[in-house]
């Protein structure tokens, strides 16, 4: 249900963006749109903000700082469920009723983008102050939308225990991820080595991207159009569904039995990002400390994962836009990003802003980033990805050949577009 109301949604905001320039919303042809200064001096006014889940609940305490700091502003926060923000902003843009700021799903950027909604952001950010994958995220058509706010990437859990059992190390590379998944089947006790698919098969794209941007794979070419059937992506492809054939990964789960799996061993190792710490020590209730560990992504071309996060944007329709981007300013400072990892455990954007962290796995995480990719900032992203879980969920449940799953993908993919 979620991901068909996405699709409709996406559809819905695609029909906007020619309706929204046709009234000059656009002001200047897509890529060429020249960001300008913020003015000087502290923020005033109301600033209106939308933040999803946790974030929406917790930036509140944020807000009342920056308004210490700016004794002439007044930050609204509104909290906004992750279930339906992306058409609750969808909607905003269509009726002109955005607010100043918006937190905005790092896949999402494209889409929103495209429709002419968003403000340039400001030539003030410095770029190279984060996680270049990150800041890729928010570059639509050579112009950046935004800035990242939070970020996440996806590492190899694995157990420890399992592992020292059947006499294996990380695995550096394909090969050895393989050795890896089968000693921890057939000498560490579990019933699966890992699990590839996450429950009901959405969002499968997430683990098997990694791969393929490891092959060397690119989703799109140089004048744009999706590269789905490389020879990359067959590499990649046999490699993923070879671990359902060989009886190596888990099928598709329903949700827990993931967790419950590693937990109790019956799983030795899954892909994920670094949420899963807490939720693993949690649902365990302490009984998996030391029973886990988690390792960068095998190398072969190169050795990349999935980033992903949260982004913070200014709607072009605020009527306080300097303010709006001061307060984005604020939340992306090092010490503002250091303190808001102690509220949610966000992870920050800002590379400086690392330095204050010294819990062992998450320093992983914050290596994993320096090589981590984001998809292709398109309008049409939600839609493609669909695509890809569906054949996905054929290659690896249904035993489709290779060779035609990635023609059908691929095919699909180029009748959908990028929305350029």
């Amino acid at each position: 249900m979620r991901r068909a109301r996405t699709v409709t949604a996406t559809l819905a905001v695609l029909a906007l963006a020619g309706s929204l320039a046709a009234c000059g919303r656009d002001g200047g042809e897509r890529g060429q749109e020249r960001a300008g200064q913020v003015s000087a001096g502290p923020a005033t006014g109301t600033i209106t903000v939308w933040a999803m889940g946790t974030e929406g609940e917790k930036l509140p305490a944020l807000a009342k700082d920056f308004e210490a700091a700016n004794p002439g502003v007044k930050v609204n926060v509104t909290a906004v469920p992750w279930d339906g923000a992306h058409d609750k902003i969808a909607s905003a843009i269509a009726g002109r009723a955005t607010p100043d700021v918006g937190m905005i799903g790092s896949t999402w950027m494209g889409e929103f983008a495209k429709t002419g909604a968003l403000d340039p952001t400001p030539t003030n950010f410095d770029k190279s102050a984060y996680f270049p994958g990150a800041w890729d995220s928010t570059v639509v058509d050579g112009t950046s939308y935004g800035v990242p706010w939070y970020v996440e990437t996806r590492l190899l859990y694995y157990r420890t225990d399992l592992a020292e059992k059947a006499g294996v190390r990380e695995p550096a590379n394909w090969a050895e991820l393989k050795a890896f998944v089968k000693a921890l089947q057939e000498k560490g006790g579990a019933k699966y080595g890992i699990t590839l698919m996450p429950p009901g098969g959405t969002g499968a794209w997430q683990t098997f991207l990694p791969f393929a941007w490891q092959q060397g794979a690119s989703l799109t070419g140089s004048g744009g159009a999706f590269t789905l059937d490389t020879p990359q992506m067959t590499k990649a492809m046999d490699y993923f569904t070879s671990f359902f054939r060989e009886g190596l990964s888990a099928p598709a789960l329903q949700p827990g039995e993931m967790e419950n799996g590693f937990i109790d061993g019956r799983i030795g190792a899954f892909f994920s990002g670094p949420w899963h710490i807490g939720v693993l020590r949690e649902q365990s209730k302490g009984e998996i400390d030391g029973k886990f560990a988690v390792a960068r992504m095998p190398k072969e071309i190169a050795g990349t994962s999935f980033v992903g996060g949260g982004n913070l944007a200014v709607f072009k329709e605020s009527a306080n836009r300097d303010s709006a981007w001061k307060f984005v300013e604020y939340l992306t400072r090092p010490e503002v990003q250091a303190k808001w990892y102690t509220t949610t455990n966000d992870l920050p954007s800002v590379r400086s802003a690392w330095n204050g962290i010294d819990d062992p796995m998450l320093k992983v995480f914050g290596d994993q980033l320096g090589d981590a990719k984001s998809p292709p900032a398109i309008p049409t992203w939600e839609q493609v990805a669909s695509v890809i879980d569906d054949q996905l969920e054929k290659a690896t449940a249904g035993g489709a050949d290779t060779a035609a799953v990635l023609k059908e993908m691929q095919q699909k993919a180029a009748g959908i577009g990028t929305g350029a």
